[in-house]
């Protein structure tokens, strides 16, 4: 079962009078039960390493008879790492720690780039590009939604 579905099944259970669901699968379990307005959620499994490949950033679309800023054709090639799911992005893997990612680092594919914490499963997002880092989008420890930007990269 991916996070849509789990999303989905919560959305589901919002909307209807069920109290409680428990879905097993061979290595997966889940349970939901609604209480008055919240949903609360248990999940126990063990997580696997999500790995989704960058997509290509468009070029900035420049409107009027305005000049392209000089950083223009330097973007043309730049890749994003996305959010492969809904959660709270996190640079390093406790406070005390130094960051999986700064502007200026190379990265290859398999490097860690930050965390996802999700219904409370830290899930590691790996680069699927090699790299330098020329832009981190997020701040720590901020809410990101499905597909949106997290870092931008120059290809290697």
């Amino acid at each position: 079962m991916d996070f849509k579905q789990i999303q989905e099944l919560i959305k589901i259970i919002n909307k209807s009078n069920i109290g409680e669901i428990s879905v097993e699968e061979p290595d997966f379990k889940i349970t939901i039960k609604q209480k008055e307005e919240s949903v609360q959620t248990i999940v126990a499994a063990a997580p696997t390493p999500q790995v989704y490949a960058p997509a290509p950033v468009a070029a900035p679309t420049v409107n009027g008879p305005a000049a392209p800023a000089p950083a223009s054709p330097k973007q043309d090639n730049l890749l994003t790492i996305k959010s492969p799911m809904i959660g709270t992005f996190y640079r390093r893997s406790s406070p005390e720690k130094p960051a999986f990612a700064e502007v200026g680092d190379e990265v290859s594919p398999g490097k860690t780039v930050c965390i996802i914490e999700a219904m409370k499963l830290f899930n590691e997002i790996e680069s699927e590009v090699s790299g330098k880092i020329v832009k981190v989008l997020v701040e720590d420890a901020s809410p990101v939604e499905y597909d949106q930007p997290l870092f931008l990269v120059e290809p290697a």
